[in-house]
This record gives C-alpha cells, sequence and structure tokens, in this order.
C-alpha cells in the first residue's frame, strides 16, 4: 500500500492519528525535507528506508514506489496533500502500475494559521465562503484561465493565498485592482511556518502587506489569509445554529 499522507503544518503533534500510525508501519517513507519537519519522522520505526524528495523529480519518486512493490510505502507531504501536493499525477501512477493507495488528510497551513491567530474563516454576514489560491509566474501553465486572484477578490470572500511570497507586491496591487471588494484597510494575517519553532503569525492590512513582509524578511513557506472576516472586532451578527429563534432538526424555536 502506498499511504499519501498529510503531515500537517510542521509540528509534529498536529499529524492525524491515522497517518502517525501509518509512519510507524512504514518500510519506505518519501518526505518533502524542505516542508516537512525531520521531527516527523520520529514516528517512524528504527529499520524504515527514507528518500529526500526535495531534489527528486516525479519519476524518481514513483521509481522507489516501483522498487518496493510489496512495502507500506508513506509519501509524506506537507499541510494536507490534496491541496497544492502534486499527488494527481503520483496517484495516476499507482493507478497504470496496479498499485493500492490511499490518501491520509492533514491540517492544513489554512486552519493552522487560522487557529494562531484566533480567527473564524466564515463568519454570518461578512464572509461565507473561502477560496484557496495562489499566484503563478513561472508555472503560469498551471493556472486555469478565469482563475486569477483579481476575480477571486470580486467578491470579498476570505482568500487563503500560498506560495507567492516572492511577489507580494503584484499580489497586493491585484486584490486592490478595480473591481475587487477589497480595500487598503481590509486585514490580512501573515503565518510563516506555522507551528514549527520558528514559526509566525502576524496581522497587517492589504494596504501594508508588501511593506509588513518587506520589514519580516519572508520569502518561502509564507501564507496570506485575506478578508473582511478576519478583524479583531466582534461578529454584528451571530450563527443561525445556536440562536434560540431558530428552528432546527434538532429542537424548536424558544422565542
Amino acid at each position: 500500500m502506498i499511504s499519501f499522507v498529510g503531515a500537517g503544518p510542521g509540528a509534529a503533534d498536529l499529524i492525524t492519528l491515522r497517518g502517525a500510525q501509518r509512519l510507524a508501519a512504514a518500510d519506505v517513507v518519501v518526505w518533502a525535507a524542505s516542508l516537512v519537519p525531520e521531527s516527523l519522522l520520529d514516528h517512524c520505526p528504527a529499520h524504515v528506508e527514507v528518500h529526500d524528495s526535495k531534489a527528486m523529480t516525479l519519476d524518481e519518486v514513483c521509481q522507489v514506489f516501483a522498487r518496493h512493490p510489496d512495502a507500506a510505502i508513506v509519501r509524506l507531504h506537507s499541510g494536507d496533500p490534496t491541496v497544492y501536493g502534486a499527488i494527481a499525477e503520483q496517484m495516476a501512477w499507482c493507478r497504470r502500475n496496479g498499485r493500492a493507495f490511499e490518501v491520509v488528510p492533514g491540517v492544513s497551513s489554512v486552519a493552522a494559521t487560522a487557529a494562531a491567530a484566533g480567527v473564524e474563516l466564515t463568519v454570518p454576514g461578512i464572509a461565507q465562503t473561502v477560496v484557496h489560491t495562489r499566484l503563478a509566474r513561472r508555472t503560469m501553465a498551471s493556472m486555469p484561465a478565469g482563475e486569477s486572484v483579481e476575480a477571486h477578490a470580486t467578491p470579498g470572500a476570505t482568500t487563503a493565498v500560498y506560495l507567492s511570497a516572492t511577489l507580494v507586491t503584484e499580489l497586493q496591487d491585484r486584490l486592490l485592482s478595480e473591481g475587487s471588494s477589497y480595500r487598503p484597510d481590509t486585514p490580512v494575517i501573515i503565518g510563516h511556518r506555522v507551528t514549527w519553532p520558528d514559526g509566525m503569525v502576524t496581522r497587517t492590512t492589504l494596504g501594508r502587506l508588501a511593506e509588513t513582509v518587506g520589514d519580516l524578511g519572508l520569502d518561502t513557506t509564507t501564507l496570506f489569509l485575506v478578508g473582511p472576516a478576519l478583524g479583531e472586532g466582534d461578529p454584528t451578527r451571530c450563527s443561525h445554529v445556536y440562536d434560540p429563534g431558530f428552528t432546527t432538526r434538532f429542537r424548536e424555536a424558544t422565542s
């Protein structure tokens, strides 16, 4: 079995119980050392064979799979492997070659950053949608037409922007372009290596985003959460779920 496991945002105790169990039973682990702390390998048995994928190609990773047809293999990805995990092509290899596989979800950097900042991404009356996106330059061919950050900024939903710290000035300009619902005072939460020992979470505004990133000297492993739902004030409207005047399938309204 090949298990595509989400390592979570960094802290070794934020991997899921299932993910830790798969590592504990692994014969072979292929892991992204540039994105996953080495402490995650503490979950592995002493005999495990480890491959660092940071300098490997897809073909080289799949060659490891091919050399171990009967092994318990863990392909350890950062965060949650279903978001920017590049697992689609690896699963396609498994299907072509008749190899059983599974995907073990992980805690994403979005969830970890929101938790560390003490915010909810979806606040009634302000934002009920979360967009996960990125800017692209060298990888522009991967970006489908119509998925620009400007398009996502139009409704004013909460937007999580990955892999874009080196393009932060462009990101700021495009999020504030004509037609955007965002404003210069729109809250932004910057998460850098959140839950790692050197991790940080910083608040700023969209109008000061590039300046703040420059002052902090951030480039890689940085996530931006953008949107009015991320403000520090109390919500002006509460969820219907616990409103005594709202009937649910579990209780009748009482007022």
